[in-house]
């Protein structure tokens, strides 16, 4: 799907840099063709100095998404969601950062839920980079607590895991 996204702005690769920020951000887009999230617009010039292209382009992707009907229904219902991952040792959890060998492999995210069970420990949060998305996806694991470093070695025997970082 999101090639099909892409494929709309290949001509325009700056329209395709704003269209990849406001998916990215899970902003929206309105029925005035304004970039928000929730009720709250974003000002197209702060976008445009963020991406260093003209506001006008911002504009101007921001409508050509308002006139496509695909386009408009995913951007309109996109959502960003809170991630705790840079707060999470602040507030005493465990964060566990894996790369993968091959991120579109399945299964992953289940055989790492499952050896942190076996930890007794409570998952709190996962979020997965999409590989379609982000150059070197990552899975993201914020756990209840602390996480052991025989927990660590363990995530490693896995297979499809590359590297686990512990913060």
């Amino acid at each position: 799907m999101w090639q099909e996204i892409l494929a709309k702005f290949k001509r325009y690769p700056a329209q395709e840099k704003v269209i990849r920020l406001i998916f990215q951000r899970g902003f929206q887009v309105n029925e005035q063709a304004r970039v928000v999230s929730g009720d709250i617009e974003i000002p197209h010039a702060q976008i445009a100095k963020e991406l260093d292209v003209d506001r006008r382009v911002v504009d101007t992707t921001a409508e050509a998404i308002r006139k496509d009907e695909q386009l408009w229904k995913i951007f309109k219902n996109v959502r960003s969601m809170t991630f705790l991952g840079e707060v999470a040792p602040v507030l005493g959890l465990g964060v566990i950062e894996i790369t993968p060998i091959n991120a579109a492999k399945t299964g992953l995210l289940g055989d790492v839920a499952s050896a942190v069970a076996k930890y007794d420990l409570s998952i709190r949060q996962a979020v997965s980079d999409d590989p379609y998305f982000v150059e070197n996806p990552k899975l993201i694991i914020i756990t209840e607590g602390k996480v052991p470093g025989d927990l660590v070695s363990r995530l490693m025997e896995l297979d499809g895991v590359k590297r686990v970082t512990v913060y």
